[in-house]
């Protein structure tokens, strides 16, 4: 199939144009570059990518000319968004990036797609993120809110028209190539290079389902098995078994063989206490299962970081 993943360049995005080149479909990427992070590094990830065969086009989906850059695929995943929970990212960019770039985008969709895949997460739980789907959202933060109502701007163009949607609420993902805001790579780079690592007060005490996102494009790429079975439902995909953030660091420590230089920063407004997936419906529907646990996750992300970025590439500085 000719599939479009928007947000390519991104952290789960290119792993996941990487799983299905393997698959053996035909990708292309679309990806705006925008600095939120360093746009070196998507750069660098975009490099891989064109390595392995998928084109990529450079765009922002609020541009009103879009229908040239989507026309011509089967599927579309869309994993373009304003990330993270952040008390110094303006609302107007969760806006624009988040809704008005997701209405862009369904609004310039070819009648013949025949699937839309919408990248959501648990945050459009709040602070406990347990429940299944069914469960009423209740977002305690900009990025949830944003999140949530880009959710809904493509389920209810399912409702009314049919549109050929699922939506795929993603859990604490990490792995190679991972924000560098987010918090193992923050720690990697810390114990590498002997400095201080700031940790939200009394967050080491949260409990995550922090996801390998090996395992999130696996499941991902499942729901192109029997995309009819699929449309007009959304799925929660991480992993369901859940360690506290302190567990996480500690696990970094000893892959590195070094305690982190921890100082206690105040409270992150919005944050979540706790994620701990349930997956029985993606279990029940398309057999989902991840398997990569974190001890063999953060190795690998760990290698990765010492390989492809520490020493070499300022970009966690």
């Amino acid at each position: 199939m000719k599939i479009l993943i928007t947000g390519a360049a991104g952290f789960i995005g290119s792993h996941l144009a990487e799983k299905l080149v393997d698959l053996g479909h035909s990708v292309t990427g679309l990806d705006s570059f925008t600095d939120y992070y360093s746009p070196q590094l998507k750069r660098l990830n975009a490099a891989d990518l064109v390595s392995k065969g998928v084109s990529i086009i450079e765009k922002d989906l609020t541009a009103p000319d879009l229908n040239n850059e989507i026309s011509g695929f089967d599927v579309i995943y869309h994993l373009a968004a304003q990330p993270g929970i952040s008390a110094t990212t303006p609302f107007e960019s969760y806006l624009r990036n988040n809704i008005i770039a997701t209405q862009n985008l369904i609004s310039s969709v070819p009648n013949d797609l025949k699937l839309f895949v919408n990248i959501a997460t648990s945050s459009v739980y709040g602070a406990h993120a347990t429940d299944n789907e069914d469960a009423a959202p209740k977002p305690t933060s900009h990025y949830g809110v944003t999140k949530l109502a880009a959710e809904q701007l493509v389920m209810a163009l399912n409702r009314d028209k049919g549109f050929p949607a699922v939506s795929m609420r993603l859990f604490s993902v990490y792995g190679e190539r991972e924000r560098p805001e987010k918090l193992y790579p923050k720690l990697i780079n810390s114990i590498l290079n002997d400095k201080e690592f700031p940790l939200y007060e009394g967050s080491e005490h949260h409990l995550r389902s922090y996801s390998y996102v090996g395992d999130i494009v696996d499941g991902l790429s499942a729901v192109l098995e029997d995309s009819a079975q699929f449309t007009g439902q959304i799925f929660n995909i991480g992993t369901d078994k859940a360690i506290t953030t302190g567990e996480g660091i500690k696990i970094v420590e000893d892959i590195l063989g070094k305690k982190a230089k921890i100082v206690v920063k105040p409270k992150r407004p919005g944050d979540q206490k706790e994620t701990h997936a349930n997956i029985d419906k993606a279990r029940r529907m398309f057999s989902y299962d991840p398997v990569t646990l974190p001890e063999e996750g953060l190795r690998r992300e760990v290698e990765w970081f010492k390989d492809k970025i520490w020493k070499k590439i300022n970009l966690y500085q």
